[in-house]
């Protein structure tokens, strides 16, 4: 690369934000199907959609510490597993990135909780609900891919890792374990 070349690629570069979305999803065994935990957003852009629990990374804090302080303001839980997802980055994916000249990462975690410990923490101004996968509405950002991806993963996980018994109760039935899986 030619030093001039080499300078305006400097002066491109880009600026990033770093965010946190968590896919939360839940076994609801009751009724066999499976959940995903959703929020009302309550500001620009995509007010008054439906959007994953997610934050900016604070200044000093990890990834992981930003997925775990998410979850807390949300749920209550005791049994859950959590693991980084994705990295999603695409030009666009986030409508302020021309109002603030900045590109905002999406550094993506799944968790699978058990539904009967499961407690969500509202407040006044947040709207939170569980929705069955195949029922989403229609979500900002580019969470369905986020969420697809993670439906992905944890189908493939449930394959060759025990990640069903993070979230089953310390004694349960085969029945149990069976419909976990078929469910997911």
């Amino acid at each position: 690369m030619a030093g001039s070349d080499y300078r305006n690629s400097l002066n491109n570069k880009a600026d990033f934000k770093v965010g946190v979305d968590n896919v939360i999803f839940s076994v609801d065994t009751q009724q066999n199907r499976l959940l995903v935990l959703l929020v009302m957003r309550q500001k620009e852009p995509f007010i008054n959609y439906w959007s994953l629990p997610g934050t900016l990374v604070i200044k000093g804090e990890s990834l992981e510490a930003a997925a775990c302080r998410i979850l807390a303001e949300k749920i209550r839980v005791k049994n859950l597993y959590l693991e980084q997802l994705y990295t999603f980055g695409s030009p666009g994916r986030d409508p302020r990135e021309s109002s603030y000249n900045c590109r905002y990462l999406s550094v993506s975690y799944f968790a699978l909780v058990r539904f009967e410990e499961a407690e969500l923490i509202a407040n006044e101004v947040t709207s939170i609900s569980w929705y069955p996968v195949e029922q989403i509405p229609q979500l900002a950002f580019d969470h369905q891919k986020i969420i697809e991806y993670g439906y992905s993963r944890l189908r493939n996980k449930l394959e060759y890792s025990p990640v069903a018994f993070d979230v089953l109760p310390e004694e349960f039935t085969l029945g149990e374990l069976y419909q976990l899986y078929t469910t997911i």
